[in-house]
């Protein structure tokens, strides 16, 4: 697969995900991603991308200022 951005080759690593969401940061560390070797743009797959909407959605409805999540959530 290529990337998008500079069609360099992409390679299966997990990364860490942050958003900003105002009030609450989130973070969700060991997330399945493709990154380019050449110029590091970072993309998920559906399902990945699926899960992390999941995740922040129940994130935004916490009441702390920072979480940190593994991926999945509800590995042990």
């Amino acid at each position: 697969m290529k990337c998008f951005m500079c069609k360099g080759h992409l390679e299966d690593k997990l990364t860490t995900f942050m958003v900003d969401l105002g009030k609450c940061i989130v973070i969700v560390k060991n997330v399945p991603s493709q990154v380019c070797s050449q110029c590091g743009e970072v993309s998920y797959n559906n399902e990945v991308a699926k899960e992390l909407e999941k995740i922040v959605s129940t994130m935004r409805a916490s009441l702390t200022e920072i979480a940190v999540v593994n991926y999945p959530p509800n590995a042990a």
